[in-house]
């Protein structure tokens, strides 16, 4: 199995190679400047279908046969244990597809907006919109209303699909960019029908009627290499600065990056306690699924693997816990505040956790510390972890699959078919474990934000993703996370461009300048906190009152609470400097205010302490 194809011709390079616990060897040319994830070469990647049509009408090699034979359901639902098989999966598609083709004339490039928490119809309104050649993007339940006012706009959204918990948001959202409210569609009936003074139609009524009706629909056979192209996703990232950008993503991207995993799993040696993806078997659905990693490892490639979904709303540690024992899950695909939880909350050990098999962690690092410390927790599961982004549609590497436990610290494995190179600060080319800015090449890679020109020509370059991490590349091909090059804060493993806080917190009366950094945090990964120098007249007043300094920390703290998702909030709280550190040319210098945020952590002088969340 070749690691790399060497990208610098040379007669009889130098060779290094190493044996990984499965007997296959992996060699690379130390000649080489770029990196190839193993286990390739890649099987065809259709570029003639849908997303729905590739998930819900074709088959493929990489696709487990037994599939459909085995009957096993598609999805489960959380609560009321109702099982949701291929039959259904397909038919409700098509009758929610017809629903909304008829009523709201819904077609080719139209754009609908899903929002709202995990849901077994949220896979039946994605495929349906697709079955029309729309577009779907997903939002966060989190949002506030102008938060999914500017997603609606930037999108141009026609029609939007709504949990009932996201429902007074919704509303306010509509009318602030003149929606009619009759394309407000439900999930499920409120379950305060007072709280609305208009009768909005619900997903099983719109399925009811749409199977009820002839096809008033004609899905179209897409063109060689047109699925390339086609828009499947908005998705939002935050990429660099400022507002979230919409990401947009081919058809053809996610069926290449569930198409490398499925290959990846095709090929997981014996003997079967390491045996990670089961066909047949159960997986936790509890990842949202508006964000990229519950949208296409979770919601796609589990169920194209053969996985059983058991389709969970949100988290919370209990019930997840009791999810598990219920359905018996299996494979667990998680965030790292999840894996704390698992490792240190007292009632873990109060649940049977024996079915357990698989631990996945994506979407932020995962420790060393934090890996170990799972191990002993469940010792029978295997544990290991993911990296991808946004902007390559998900999977970069993928955790090793000829290992119990993964590497330690690594981010999993290059996946088939991606090609990544290591730049150095000099533009230079790094060779195996040098650091550098990593930039990767595959066959899943977006094809550019949304209407923004500029950002597109920073990350998308030549086909190259410009990732914005830090890492190293060892022999065989472990990707390893070293720092962030991009301004991003990570909470939960969701972005936040400090940028977005800081134009928001000028707006307060009481700022006069800020510079929002990263906290390191052992649950969240990182808190925003927001370094501020205050405004003259602000300075006076806490200079003849000191007990004034705590109210505009208030102040400024609900300013962003009440305009922002909860991640974005300060929870890293707010500290008074009296000028932001910038260099000559204007930026601001934010490593200097985050070693500053360390020594005032150390010293325990943090005008916001971190607390514990056990």
């Amino acid at each position: 199995m070749s690691a790399f194809v060497p990208s610098v011709a040379r007669e009889d390079p130098p060779t290094t190679s190493c044996s990984l616990d499965n007997g296959i060897t992996l060699s690379a040319s130390m000649a080489t400047t770029e990196f190839h994830g193993p286990s390739g070469p890649l099987p065809h990647v259709p570029d003639d279908v849908t997303l729905v049509q590739f998930m819900l009408d074709s088959d493929h090699p990489s696709r487990p046969v037994k599939r459909i034979l085995q009957g096993n359901p598609w999805m489960i639902e959380d609560a009321t244990g109702r099982q949701i098989g291929y039959g259904e999966v397909r038919m409700r598609t098509h009758g929610l597809a017809n629903a909304i083709s008829s009523r709201w004339r819904i077609a080719e490039d139209d754009v609908v907006c899903i929002f709202g928490p995990n849901h077994v119809d949220y896979p039946i309104a994605v495929w349906a919109v697709h079955r029309l050649g729309a577009t779907v993007t997903c939002a966060n339940p989190a949002y506030t209303a102008g938060e999914l006012q500017y997603q609606l706009e930037t999108t141009k959204a026609k029609v939007l699909i709504v949990h009932g918990q996201s429902y007074s948001v919704a509303i306010a959202a509509a009318k602030a960019i003149g929606l009619s409210l009759d394309r407000i569609v439900l999930f499920d009936p409120l379950e305060n029908s007072a709280s609305s003074s208009y009768k909005h139609l619900t997903v099983h009524e719109l399925i009811k009627e749409g199977l009820e009706r002839p096809q008033s629909y004609v899905e179209r056979k897409l063109k060689r290499g047109e699925g390339r192209t086609k828009l499947a996703f908005l998705s939002f990232s935050s990429g660099t600065t400022g507002k979230p950008k919409a990401v947009c993503i081919s058809h053809y991207a996610p069926i290449a990056n569930v198409l490398q995993m499925a290959h990846l799993a095709n090929q997981q040696p014996g003997p079967w306690e390491i045996v990670k993806y089961r066909t047949g078997g159960v997986a936790m659905g509890v990842l949202p699924f508006y964000h990229i990693y519950g949208l296409v490892v979770i919601m796609h490639f589990m169920m194209f693997y053969g996985a059983s979904l058991v389709v969970v709303p949100r988290f919370n540690l209990l019930d997840f816990l009791g999810s598990i024992q219920r359905h018996k899950i299996g494979l667990l695909p998680v965030v790292p505040p999840m894996i704390v939880l698992l490792c240190k909350h007292p009632a873990v050990k109060n649940y049977d956790l024996s079915s357990v098999h698989a631990i996945m962690s994506g979407a932020a690092p995962l420790s060393p510390e934090l890996t170990n410390q799972l191990a002993k927790v469940l010792p029978q599961a295997c544990v290991g972890q993911g990296y991808g982004m946004t902007e390559t549609c998900t999977t970069i590497s993928f955790p090793q699959i000829e290992q119990k436990i993964c590497t330690p610290g690594s981010a999993g494995r290059l996946v088939p078919g991606v090609v990544a190179r290591v730049v150095k600060p000099d533009g230079s080319l790094a060779g195996f474990n040098e650091p550098g800015h990593l930039i990767v090449k595959g066959p899943a890679n977006a094809l550019r934000y949304l209407n923004n020109e500029e950002a597109t020509k920073e990350t998308f370059v030549d086909g190259w993703v410009h990732t914005g991490d830090e890492v190293t590349i060892n022999e065989t091909m472990e990707v390893f996370v070293v720092d962030r090059i991009k301004e991003l804060i990570k909470v939960k493993g969701f972005q936040v461009a400090p940028a977005e806080l800081e134009g928001h917190v000028l707006d307060h009366p009481d700022v006069s300048d800020v510079c929002v950094v990263g906290l390191p945090d052992d649950y969240s990964g990182e808190l925003p906190l927001a370094f501020v120098t205050p405004s003259v007249a602000a300075a006076e007043r806490m200079k003849k009152d000191p007990a004034e300094a705590a109210k505009i920390r208030t102040s400024i703290t609900k300013h962003v609470a009440d305009a922002k998702v909860n991640y974005k909030h300060l929870e890293g709280g707010v500290e008074f400097v009296e000028a932001i550190p910038k260099n000559p040319s204007g930026k601001l210098l934010r490593r200097v205010l985050r070693d500053r945020a360390a020594e005032l952590r150390k010293q325990g002088k943090l005008s916001k302490p971190p607390r514990s969340r056990m």
